[in-house]
């Protein structure tokens, strides 16, 4: 099995810091990633994206043409990766930013209101790791204790203040009622 996921949004959302959370809990389910960030110069409010491949097996190649899944946070990211997601995949999006729309039929959609939810646990600045939630929901491979350990690890000592926050924004995302 190899599935190959594109996050996308604008700088600032926490999209790296996402995939790199994601990766970090395929390894932690000891399966074979790769992370590979993009983004440009101008970072805060240009397009960040970053594609995570998970497989049992070797990663076949980092870079690939389409992807399986894509998870977006705003309506920039929604219309570059929407024609990305290969026949039968699924783009999860936030329905916050994003219009409601789906212009292809061989695709699946989830929307679910992220910043919303992000923005009832205190702060926007949490929509990163509900979309994790979310995503979580929709795929059956990666599970919610994984992607806790994850964001453990991968805030640190440093961030451990900001722990017990996303730890709910990871949860309220993954029990959010989807519509797909």
């Amino acid at each position: 099995m190899e599935k190959n996921f594109i996050l996308a949004g604008f700088g600032g959302q926490g999209i790296l810091l996402a995939g790199t959370i994601l990766a970090n809990a395929f390894m932690l389910d000891d399966k074979n990633v790769t992370w590979y960030p993009c983004y440009g110069a101008e970072m805060r409010g240009g397009t960040v994206n970053c594609e995570v491949v998970v497989s049992d097996t070797e990663v076949s190649s980092v870079h690939k043409k389409d992807c399986d899944y894509a998870l977006v946070l705003n309506q920039q990211s929604f219309d570059r990766f929407i024609n990305n997601v290969k026949s039968g995949g699924t783009i999860i999006a936030n329905s916050n930013l994003v219009e409601i729309t789906k212009p292809r039929e061989d695709i699946k959609y989830v929307f679910a209101p992220m910043g919303k939810l992000a923005e009832d646990l205190g702060t926007n600045k949490v929509t990163n790791v509900v979309s994790l939630g979310v995503l979580s929901s929709c795929v059956n491979f990666i599970s919610i204790e994984a992607l806790k350990l994850a964001v453990e690890k991968v805030l640190g000592d440093k961030k451990k203040d900001l722990l017990p926050l996303n730890i709910k924004a990871l949860q309220a995302g993954a029990e959010l009622i989807l519509q797909v």
